[in-house]
């Protein structure tokens, strides 16, 4: 009896274990198969080759939404209504390889708007939106191919500045125009054109600075001038009203003689 008892819980053991193993399979299979749950509601997200895919395209979205997966590798954001990259708007993505902000209508990026994917970002694609210009720093210590095409940029000093740093796309590098310029000869030229010529846009600024500094002195100086000629010329109208105000007294050899007249007629 004993014997049969212990074959029984052995078979039955053996039929759980079993099980598990089928349910555990079963499951691993579906979780590798489904969609991301940890997903924005105005986006999809999908896993593709391992990696984690999040397609906010065309979803009339007016901000970079916050909650995106923090695997995310890929961000498509084409075609929304974006204005504004604000700092840290992907700080937690530090997986991030490939970032589409494509036509929206990005008017502003922040200073730290990539902070934190500087290092894993490979592709940028800021075409096709409203950017005149950018801080200095905005791109700092990316390597990532990145495309600036179809902008209205104002070519000055600040954007030779960004560009020297930048790895540009090779295939719209030369659809990145000059909208407007310092000097408006080169207004819708190709930036990269214009600079390979060798133009150098800081050197404008610089020398603009310098007329500026020069009038402001020259405005202080003339200001000076006029105020010692105001000065002098008061303190001499001054001076002789003073005088003949002392001409018209009358001096003491008058006074003397008016006495004298006065004595003989006493």
């Amino acid at each position: 009896m004993q014997d049969t008892a212990g074959s029984d819980m052995h078979r039955k053991t053996s039929n759980f274990d079993s099980f598990a193993l089928l349910w555990g399979l079963l499951l691993g299979l579906f979780m590798a198969h489904s969609p991301v749950t940890a997903c924005p509601t105005s986006c999809h997200c999908i896993e593709k080759s391992g990696m984690t895919v999040v397609q906010c395209m065309s979803r009339n979205l007016e901000k970079i939404p916050s909650d995106l997966p923090r695997d995310t590798v890929v961000l498509l954001l084409a075609s929304n209504q974006i204005t504004h990259i604000p700092n840290h708007a992907f700080r937690e993505l530090h997986y991030l390889q490939e970032l589409d902000l494509s036509n929206n209508d990005i008017e502003t990026v922040d200073v730290g708007a990539f902070q934190g994917v500087s290092d894993s970002l490979l592709v940028l694609d800021l075409s096709n939106n409203r950017i005149q210009s950018v801080p200095k720093e905005a791109f700092a210590r990316l390597r990532a191919k990145i495309s600036l095409s179809n902008n209205p940029w104002h070519c000055e000093c600040t954007l030779q500045e960004v560009l020297r740093e930048l790895r540009l796309d090779p295939e719209t590098v030369n659809e990145v125009i000059c909208h407007t310029a310092q000097q408006e000869e080169y207004a819708g030229k190709p930036v990269i054109q214009v600079l390979d010529s060798g133009i150098n846009f800081c050197n404008f600024h610089h020398k603009t600075t310098d007329v500026a500094m020069f009038v402001t002195m020259f405005g202080w100086f003339t200001m000076v001038i006029a105020y010692v000629i105001y000065y002098v010329r008061h303190n001499q109208e001054d001076a002789r009203r003073h005088l003949e105000y002392l001409k018209s007294l009358p001096s003491s050899s008058q006074i003397s003689k008016e006495f004298d007249t006065i004595s003989t007629v006493l």
